[in-house]
């Protein structure tokens, strides 16, 4: 049996989603659609509101107020076969270190027979390039290998929607390159849609179609990769030294302030450089200052960047 059609429509809505611990107020009129297939990044600061956002999407969490539909069904009231239609990576999971890896699988696809068509063990770990390791235990697995496991896991009930947190800490560079393959084959060949949650811009970059950053309880940017970038990066700073001293100026026309500056050198400016900003130093920034504790003026700095 396979899963009954997805409804026309978003794959999430939210609407002035809000979320209160005591005093504190974590998401403040968060509003926030994703049609189906590809990926999006939501990203934001520690503390930003993206676990809680996620786990309220998920059905985990109850929210303070706010309209939420994940597959045209509020996650509050959300049966069995509507969850078999999601799927979940956390950041990282230990248990089932004893089970043999093709078992397990086999295990959590009975779970999902009774609401949908899941994944023959066999078929799947040559999706996640597991297949020689079908007869291992769980706890021999290198960390890469451990990854595979976990979105093999979260995706043998065929789900239409997959949630990944952080899901290469701590990889090296090539088990990354590979995982991400990996999410590139589903969103492809499976059309999954694909929720990302990190706080890694580049990451975010090489993975999503599109990028929401979370901060100040709401979504401050929402774009692609290349229009946010492309929208960051309009002030430039030009350094150079002359007569001895170091000389540092921020401008919007980089190139003219250049030829201004050459045209009237008689020869003193030395070690010129043009270092334009970009996504990542607006985001870097804004990181930074959130986690010092001046949420709401890089909020502000952050959305001045990315606007103008």
């Amino acid at each position: 049996m396979a899963h009954a059609p997805a409804p026309d429509g978003p794959a999430i809505a939210v609407s002035d989603l809000r979320m209160r611990y005591g005093d504190k107020e974590v998401l403040s009129g968060l509003d926030l659609t994703v049609e189906p297939g590809g990926v999006t990044a939501l990203l934001g600061p520690n503390g930003a509101g993206k676990t809680t956002t996620v786990e309220i999407l998920e059905g985990f969490r109850a929210r303070s107020g706010g309209e939420v539909e994940v597959f045209g069904l509020d996650p509050e009231h959300g049966d069995e076969r509507w969850r078999a239609k999601m799927g979940i990576v956390l950041q990282e999971w230990n248990d089932n270190g004893k089970w043999r890896v093709r078992d397990l699988l086999a295990h959590f696809a009975d779970y999902y027979r009774p609401y949908s068509d899941p994944w023959e063990a066999d078929g799947l770990l040559e999706l996640v390039g597991l297949a020689g390791e079908a007869k291992q235990r769980v706890q021999t697995l290198s960390g890469g290998q451990r990854r595979r496991l976990d979105v093999a896991a979260g995706i043998v009930g065929r789900p239409s929607l997959l949630f990944l947190d952080e899901p290469t800490t701590g990889f090296d560079p090539h088990a990354r390159r590979e995982f991400h393959e990996l999410i590139h084959r589903l969103t492809d060949m499976e059309g999954v849609t694909v929720l990302l949650t990190t706080h890694d811009l580049d990451e975010a970059e090489k993975l999503a179609d599109r990028i929401l950053i979370l901060a100040g309880g709401r979504i401050i940017a929402d774009g692609s990769p290349d229009a946010l970038a492309r929208a960051a990066a309009t002030s430039a700073e030009v350094k150079w030294m002359q007569d001895g001293r170091r000389q540092v100026h921020a401008t919007d026309d980089a190139t003219g302030f250049v030829r201004k500056l050459l045209a009237a050198d008689d020869g003193a400016v030395r070690d010129l450089e043009v270092h334009s900003a970009n996504l990542e130093d607006a985001y870097l920034t804004l990181v930074e200052r959130f986690e010092s504790g001046e949420a709401e003026a890089a909020v502000d700095r952050f959305r001045k960047e990315v606007s103008r």
